[in-house]
């Protein structure tokens, strides 16, 4: 469900290996959890919570980003997570047993796209990074949430500002630009299939009950040099993102973009000494009064 942070759609490789790409997008999540550690923890501790909460609920929890840093920054604190990937939930409890905190952890398998969704308690924290624009009504689901938090609980929706940029303007030297043409043909297509990507969530949160009672956006721009993650994940959200554009590139940028993601070759992103990764993250803090 929660695909972070690349924001390609669910629909397999365009080869074909659904499995292959399963595995690529849990492969992405686990990057995008260490590379976006620092901005995700300085999330969890801005929100206005009035007590520490004690039950949290992370909603399309992927293999765990938010789930980890939850649990981090509130020792007291229990999670569900909930997610429709058996895969991510696996991955997030084998990461839970290895860190040692499997006890305050519950997962539950859900397509929160469905009418009825599993019974969750009465949490007083609802988490939800990068999984409400999947929503196919997302109007209806806000008001799910708003009505499983416990009177007073907190609803935090956090969103990237499309898809994460990694390379200079003028890369690479025999196609300046083509990143940005990547991401706009990527953009148009999303835009077809999900239409709350990039969506002002304020005015959809007050309408479904919710009193607002923060907005921040964090700008991200962390320099390749820091991590050797980075490459790797520039390389996996690419790769994602050709699997569903490729038809809509000239001939000349897909030779190109494929260059790049050919991790052996002479012109691989994993070479590049001056990538960054530059997005934003929007959190809106909503209020069950």
């Amino acid at each position: 469900m929660n695909h972070a942070h690349t924001h390609t759609p669910h629909h397999g490789a365009s080869h074909g290996h659904h499995e292959h790409a399963m595995d690529g997008q849990a492969e992405i999540l686990d990057l995008d959890a260490e590379v976006l550690a620092e901005h995700t923890a300085s999330i969890t501790a801005w929100l206005p919570l009035q007590t520490a909460p004690h039950h949290i609920v992370d909603l399309g929890c992927g293999t765990g980003a938010g789930t980890f840093a939850l649990l981090d920054r509130f020792p007291d604190a229990h999670v569900t997570a909930v997610d429709a990937s058996a895969e991510h939930l696996q991955r997030l409890r084998t990461k839970a047993c290895t860190r040692g905190v499997e006890e305050r952890v519950r997962t539950v398998q859900a397509d929160l796209d469905d009418d009825t969704w599993p019974d969750l308690g009465s949490p007083d924290l609802i988490w939800a990074s990068a999984s409400m624009h999947h929503m196919a009504h997302p109007d209806q689901a806000l008001r799910t949430v708003h009505d499983a938090l416990a009177p007073g609980g907190l609803f935090a929706v956090v969103e990237l500002a499309g898809h994460p940029r990694f390379l200079p303007a003028g890369a690479p030297a025999e196609r300046p630009g083509l990143e940005e043409r990547v991401h706009a043909a990527a953009d148009r297509r999303q835009a077809e299939h999900m239409p709350h990507r990039g969506a002002n969530w304020g005015p959809m949160l007050t309408a479904a009950g919710f009193t607002v009672e923060g907005e921040r956006t964090i700008t991200v721009n962390i320099e390749g040099s820091r991590s050797d993650a980075i490459g790797r994940y520039a390389t996996g959200v690419l790769q994602r993102i050709r699997s569903v554009i490729a038809d809509r590139l000239s001939p000349e940028d897909l030779t190109a973009l494929d260059q790049l993601l050919d991790t052996s070759g002479p012109h691989s992103i994993l070479r590049r000494d001056d990538l960054t990764v530059r997005t934003e993250r929007t959190v809106w803090a909503a209020r069950r009064i």
